[in-house]
């Protein structure tokens, strides 16, 4: 963590180092009481002992003013570091390929990479503080112990190292619970995401009962492991309090022996018995403690493992810039797998030519979204390879061979904010006659003029104020505005109603111009005019041609599946 530290290292370091004397101030009050039980307690002379009260409140006021501003260093040095350590972890969540989050669930991703992040560097920092603090604390305070008597101090000494015990084994036994703790409130972060996000379809199927049965599952499961923490964890406390009584005990029998004796004065036994309590008084409360810290711990431990964490879809070393593209695209006996040894694509072969519109078509779970997901690398192939320009582009840095492709999906993720900004995703800077046109071309005008604020409205979280036809002509009218020569189109219009996909179909029409596409669809009558048409089933290739090639190959399987779709 050291390097989140670096850039506010004069103020952490302050920080940390007033808690060395507000610390060691501890060890005040307890000295001050020798020379007051002596002088008023034993000689009954108050005027040689008029100033003892003032300075204990004066070092009070000192240990109080270096209180807070440690505390407010603290904060602002915890904060700045939360912020940059969040920042980090942000970009390395984007910087994650598509499988990442294939596998991962929404919680996870929010407790990692927010929640651990603030134990992590706030809930540290704190934890220091308090340690370095006690430290020195323990130490002024053992100093007053032994200036008041080294044979009490011994005894003392040895009570405390036995009362040290216990901790040493603590962190392996609370390890593994501490994570489950951890995974199971990540768990529930995922429930609240997901009952947010299928709110109506919660609604639809009365699943209220069943979320609720769920949730408690889950959350009784939390519970019971907290409690199993608790349970591993609290009796820390209470063998300390015990060890630390009886070294109290055994401290006062032999001190009033030294006293009776003659070998320490009352006000020594006063001055040393405080001292004692206040270096055994946070030992009592230590298995809380542990526990706080070894949270903080295993939240660095996290926050760390996902910042190692590297993509498996990287740049390579010194990577080309696509700049443009000019001649064609080759998939070549490509085989790719979402899970070892299940080969999704199976030596794939496919060449498409600039300026051609291939469609992938087939039953669904074929492979087809796989190809579309393949070229602008969301995922990489396990071998062979797929070229652009006669360039693999595993060659190409990610930036610039994205940069040449446009999608618009099935579903199209609209981010909570305007029309606008949705549209300007995929050109910035745009001019303004720039964004126009994309309206006029996704057939976007007519419906942002009805608006009260026009392209500046609000269209909510995921773009839930749109209907599903808008939400298309939206991702549309980016990718229009992007003007890559390579589109995807995955399924644009399957999930629309028929008025609806009229619309959005021509508006991919006017899309499409001088584009080279590659589009999916169940529906065949929208591909009907591509140049190639790519029949796949589980992950091969079995027809290649036009409409009116594939049509008329007898029991051919894209006239199969269109004879079906057309068959009234």
């Amino acid at each position: 963590m050291l390097p989140y530290f670096k850039p506010y290292a004069f103020r952490a370091v302050l920080a940390i180092g007033l808690c060395v004397p507000i610390g060691s101030l501890d060890a005040v009050i307890a000295m001050a009481l020798k020379p007051y039980t002596d002088l008023v307690m034993i000689e009954k002379s108050v005027k040689a002992a008029w100033y003892i009260p003032f300075a204990i409140v004066l070092f009070a006021i000192v240990q109080g003013l270096l209180n807070y501003f440690a505390a407010y260093l603290n904060s602002w040095v915890g904060e700045k570091v939360t912020r940059d350590l969040k920042f980090n972890l942000f970009k390395k969540l984007l910087s994650y390929d598509s499988a990442y989050f294939d596998r991962t669930y929404s919680g996870n991703i929010v407790f990692q990479f927010n929640n651990q992040a603030d134990a992590a560097s706030s809930g540290l920092l704190a934890k220091m503080k308090m340690l370095i603090s006690r430290i020195f604390s323990s130490v002024s305070l053992i100093c007053v112990l032994i200036y008041n008597s080294w044979q009490l101090s011994i005894i003392a000494i040895i009570i405390l190292g036995c009362a040290f015990l216990p901790v040493a084994r603590i962190r392996e036994r609370i390890q593994k619970v501490m994570s489950n703790v951890v995974k199971g409130s990540a768990r529930l972060v995922t429930e609240y995401n997901e009952s947010f996000a299928g709110n109506k379809t919660i609604s639809a199927y009365n699943l209220h009962n069943h979320q609720e049965s769920k949730f408690l599952n889950i959350l009784n499961t939390v519970t019971g492991v907290r409690i199993k923490l608790t349970q591993k964890t609290a009796w820390l406390s209470p063998i300390m309090h015990i060890i630390v009584s009886i070294g109290i005990g055994i401290s006062i029998a032999y001190g009033s022996y030294l006293i009776v004796s003659g070998k320490i004065s009352s006000g020594n036994f006063v001055s040393f018995l405080t001292a004692l309590i206040m270096l055994y008084n946070p030992v009592k409360s230590m298995g809380n403690n542990i526990k706080d810290f070894q949270m903080s711990m295993l939240a660095v431990e996290q926050v760390l493992t996902a910042l190692n964490t590297t993509s498996n879809i990287k740049d390579k070393p010194n990577p080309i810039n696509l700049k443009s593209f000019k001649d064609k695209i080759q998939f070549e006996n490509v085989i790719f797998e979402y899970i070892p040894n299940r080969s999704v694509l199976k030596n794939l072969n496919l060449e498409i030519n600039k300026g051609e519109t291939v469609a992938l078509v087939g039953n669904s779970g074929g492979g087809k979204s796989t190809i579309a997901n393949l070229l602008p690398r969301f995922y990489d192939i396990k071998s062979g390879s797929i070229k652009i320009d006669g360039v693999d582009i595993r060659d190409y840095s990610l930036k610039s061979l994205r940069d040449n492709i446009a999608i618009v999906f099935q579903d199209n993720f609209l981010f909570s904010g305007s029309i606008r900004e949705n549209i300007m995703l995929g050109y910035p800077n745009a001019p303004e006659e720039n964004l126009q046109k994309a309206l006029e071309m996704a057939y976007l005008n007519e419906f942002v003029s009805t608006l009260k604020k026009g392209i500046d409205t609000e269209i909510g979280e995921r773009g839930i104020l749109l209907s599903g036809g808008q939400k298309q002509r939206v991702a549309i009218a980016r990718a229009f505005l992007k003007n890559a020569p390579i589109l995807i189109l995955d399924e644009a219009t399957s999930a629309l109603d028929n008025k609806s996909e009229a619309i959005v179909q021509k508006a991919i029409d006017n899309l499409m111009i001088d584009k080279t596409v590659l589009v999916i669809a169940h529906r065949l009558s929208t591909i009907k005019n591509a140049i190639k048409i790519a029949f796949i089933e589980n992950g091969e290739l079995i027809e290649l041609g036009n409409h009116e090639e594939l049509i008329s190959m007898e029991n051919g399987r894209y006239r199969n599946l269109y004879n079906m779709q057309f068959k009234s």
